[in-house]
């Protein structure tokens, strides 16, 4: 359903990608490093989770998280020692919020937590790593994702996102960028039995948008979003390579990869 909550009708559409192409009727995103800029708000969020969570062991006399953590989390750092890419396979970029605390209650439980103990700081932590995201609005669209959401909107396709993320909170960082309304369906992993690399979230939101799937693509910046499409039997799964820092060997599974959304084509 639309914003309205009245059904849409879609149009069938030519989408077409350098070397592949197919007619759609609705397009998928992943939300982080697809829509919205994934270093600008989750290194942030990584930044304040694991500053509460090691000052907390600190207090309690255990040993501090390596200072190192978030970059084996998938963060990538300049020799200045600020945030300057991601890995697009690694945890950070691909796993659930639920899977981060489980790596980071791990790390309290190395420390000298119990494992109890450890997932209760977890939580703790990723409330208050939540609450400064909120209070500062962290969210920055990349580049030419409206003037695409646009044209679609014009072409009569259908959009929805299938997002590692929570659904609430895709959600808000959806009106936070102002391009909530432009989507049909939003599912997070929470609303699913399995997430990416699975098909379940692709399968859900084709049902609920009236969609075969094999008449949808998706857009997604891992190569798991494209195993999620190929699992789901979808028309195309197209790998957003946003600077080229992958190339295509970084998306074995994708049908194209493109740098940016004025490489795409409808019509």
């Amino acid at each position: 359903m639309n914003s309205t909550g009245s059904i849409s009708k879609s149009s069938v559409v030519k989408l077409s990608a350098p070397g592949s192409e197919a007619e759609v009727q609705a397009i998928l995103f992943d939300k982080d490093g697809t829509l919205m800029d994934f270093i600008y708000t989750w290194g942030s969020w990584g930044e304040q989770l694991l500053a509460h969570f090691s000052t907390a062991l600190g207090q309690q006399g255990l040993p501090v998280l390596p200072d190192n953590l978030l970059g084996i989390w998938g963060i990538d750092y300049d020799e200045n020692g600020k945030i300057s890419g991601y890995d697009r396979n690694s945890p950070l970029s691909m796993g659930t919020v639920n899977d981060l605390l489980i790596l980071l209650a791990l790390e309290g439980y190395k420390a000298g937590l119990s494992w109890a103990e450890a997932k209760v700081l977890a939580e703790q932590c990723r409330l208050e790593a939540d609450e400064a995201l909120e209070r500062l609005r962290i969210a920055r669209l990349l580049p030419h994702v409206q003037p695409f959401l646009e044209a679609c909107r014009q072409g009569g396709i259908k959009l929805g996102i299938v997002t590692s993320d929570e659904t609430e909170a895709a959600n808000k960082h959806l009106d936070w960028l102002g391009i909530r309304t432009y989507f049909d369906v939003v599912i997070g992993a929470d609303l699913v039995r399995r997430g990416k690399p699975y098909p379940d979230m692709v399968e859900l939101a084709c049902r609920e948008m009236g969609v075969a799937v094999q008449h949808a693509a998706v857009i997604g910046d891992t190569n798991g979003d494209m195993q999620m499409a190929r699992a789901a039997g979808a028309a195309l799964a197209i790998g957003l390579d946003e600077g080229r820092v992958s190339g295509p060997k970084g998306y074995p599974a994708a049908h194209a990869v493109v740098a940016g959304y004025d490489e795409l084509r409808l019509g």
